[in-house]
């Protein structure tokens, strides 16, 4: 069995995206993938969004205490530079993988 096929914006009542069922406070609740979307573009494939049926989605589940303090200490992770273990007050960018003062240190001059 194939999925149904909608062009962009032309996707009947009643289906939606991951992210229109996030804003509405529900989740896809273990659903298969009902519909699809296709938007045109001109050299390359088209963009896809897959719909999930609302009458068939659950509400988002609330976040525990647990989570929260998950949540938490994961970010404040992101924050703890590898080399110097300082919490630098803000999230360290993957690309530079350490703080801005271990990534670029002053050059000293040779006196």
């Amino acid at each position: 069995m194939s999925l149904p096929v909608y062009r962009w914006r032309l996707a009947p009542d009643g289906y939606a995206t991951y992210r229109q069922l996030r804003a509405l406070g529900l989740r896809p609740g273990g659903q298969d993938v009902a519909a699809q979307l296709e938007r045109p573009r001109r050299r390359r494939g088209p963009l896809v969004a897959y719909l999930y049926r609302i009458d068939l989605a659950k509400p988002v589940r609330p976040m525990t205490p647990g989570r929260w303090a998950a949540l938490a200490k994961a970010n404040a992770a992101r924050r703890v530079c590898p080399d110097c273990r300082r919490d630098v007050g803000y999230v360290i960018p993957p690309s530079l993988g350490t703080c801005g003062s271990c990534a670029a240190p002053e050059e000293q001059c040779a006196a």
